[in-house]
Formats: C-alpha cells, structure tokens, sequence
C-alpha cells in the first residue's frame, strides 16, 4: 500500500510498523530505503543518494512513528545508500566494519572530485538538455533530473561516517519487535549486511537484492558469497524482501537473482563480444538494461584477473 509519495520515492507500509520507501527515477533518492518503528526507538535503513531525498524520509519516518530516528544503518558503502547519512547527524549511524572502512576510505575523494566538477556537470546538464530538446525522449529527460539532485546537493554534501560499527551481527532491541542486523560479508559489495525482523519474516536486502531490475557487478563484488548467501535466506521464514533497488519482492526473486548471476557468468565464459550478446529472454523485461553488457565485461575482467594471478603463482 502506498502511504505517499514525493519526487525522490514512493513510501508503502509493509506491515504495521514497516515502510519501505521505493526509489522513484530521475529524483534523489536512487536506491531504496527504509524505516521500522521498534516500539522505543525508530531505525532508518540507508539513506539515499542527496541530502534533500534524506530529508524527506526523515520527515515521513518522524511523521509515521511520532518519534526521532534512533538508529540508522548503512547496507554498503555505495554512495546511493549513504550519502544521506548528514541529515541523520543525531541518530545513532552504524554499518559494519569493514563498509566503515570503505566509506571512509573512498567516499571522501569521489565527492571531493564532484564537488570540484560542478561546472563540468553544469556543462553535461546543458548538453543533455539540448538533445532532449530535439529528440523528446524520456530517457534524456530522467537523466537530466537526476543529474540536477546531484548538482542541487553537491554544494552542501559532507560526508557523515558511522558512528558504530559491528563485524558479523547486531541486536537493536525494541519495546514492539527485534531489529537483527547481519553480514555475510562480500557480495554485490565487499560487504553488504542486510536487517531481518524475524517476528514480523521481513527483511531489507540492500544490494544483495535487486527484483525485476538487472543487478550491477564490479571488482570488488563476491559473486559465489553473493549466490551463497541468497541461498541461505531462501530458508528464512521471510514474506516480505525490501530491495536495494526495484519493488518490493518475496523469496522468489533470491532464486532469480542467483539464477541470473549464473546465466551471465555462462554468457560470459563463452561470449567472444559481449556488445553483441542480446538479453536473455527472461530478463528483457528487466530494469537498468545497460547493466546487462557491463555485467558481462566485468566478468570477462574478473575471469581475466584471475587467471593471471593464477599464472603468476603457478
């Protein structure tokens, strides 16, 4: 059901209690995000890609629970799913471990290097909006907004890092129901931890999940521990999946995701061009379609990574 919505996303009450707020595009939110009322104590899930998208959610989830925001916990350091994180300044901020590490890490050069292009996206912007101009097409017109929340939060984006840290699980305990956060470490990023609350079998996935949208690979990615760990959700008594990105989902679309990571690594293991390779069938239908060929070029990267470290050790 949706509650509301803005330009940033889409707010659907999941139970009583449970709101996952679903990126809409073009806005500033990018990736998905949520929010759990514990009882006691209110818990964000990730934050967005812009302060304003941020905003937003903090003021449905004060709104929602008629409480501040206790907690809030990063999946992964991906900027889509952090860089909201200034306007939680006075919750508790907590991820794992090693994603703090990252963030810390690689966030402060990537929006140090955005920030000192301004002109530059300014100048893209322009460019973009002239060929929208000529050719109307929707695409274009999503790209442009999208790039105007980026440009609209530059100037006043810092960057917010955790405040607490755990390293393989963590009990935030509420009057009303259990917030269990857990990590399995590596998969769609060197270490993604999801939330589970086993009372009401919900569950938000970060990037661990995407449903009906093609999921994104890089080098740092863990495809087998991502497919891995999947498969040991599947046994959880779950009803309900908030994805990092696409609608709400169920424990049909793990079997999917993992399926598709083992239909691309197939393509990719014998694909000569991967410019050439069309979509599968069964993800035609899929969101993000340029993923698709990206995918099979970072496999065909990481297939030859390995095989030269392989080399150099043999």
């Amino acid at each position: 059901m949706i509650l509301t919505e803005n330009k940033h996303f889409e707010l659907h009450q999941v139970k009583e209690g449970i709101y996952a707020a679903i990126a809409k595009d073009g806005g500033g939110a990018v990736g998905n995000a949520g929010f759990i009322d514990l009882g006691d104590k209110t818990v964000v899930f990730d934050t967005f890609n812009t302060q304003q998208a941020a905003l937003e959610l903090k003021k449905c989830a004060e709104e929602m629970t008629n409480k501040p925001v206790s907690w809030v916990v990063n999946s992964h350091y991906h900027g889509d799913h952090i860089r909201g994180n200034q306007i939680f300044h006075s919750s508790n901020l907590i991820s794992s471990e090693l994603t703090y590490r990252k963030a810390k890490d690689i966030q402060p050069e990537r929006i140090k290097g955005q920030k000192q292009d301004i002109a530059g996206l300014e100048n893209y912007i322009q460019t973009l909006q002239s060929e929208y101009n000529e050719t109307k097409e929707q695409k274009t017109l999503t790209q442009i907004h999208f790039l105007k929340e980026i440009l609209s939060s530059l100037p006043t984006l810092t960057l917010t890092l955790p405040s607490s840290t755990f390293l393989e699980a963590f009990t935030i305990h509420g009057t009303e129901r259990t917030a269990r956060l857990f990590t399995r470490g590596a998969g769609h990023s060197p270490c993604d931890t999801f939330l589970y609350l086993p009372e009401d079998e919900v569950i938000f996935m970060g990037d661990l999940l995407f449903v009906k949208t093609h999921p994104s690979f890089f080098d740092e990615s863990d495809l087998d521990n991502w497919m891995h760990t999947l498969q040991e959700l599947s046994t959880w008594n779950i009803q309900t999946a908030i994805p990092g990105h696409g609608p709400l989902g169920t424990k049909s679309d793990f079997y999917q995701i993992i399926q598709y990571i083992k239909d691309v690594k197939t393509i990719a293991e014998n694909a000569e061009d991967a410019a050439v390779i069309n979509i599968p069938s069964s993800y035609e239908d899929w969101a993000l379609k340029e993923l698709f060929e990206k995918n099979l070029k970072q496999l065909a990267h990481m297939q030859k990574n390995k095989m030269e470290a392989s080399s150099i050790h043999d």
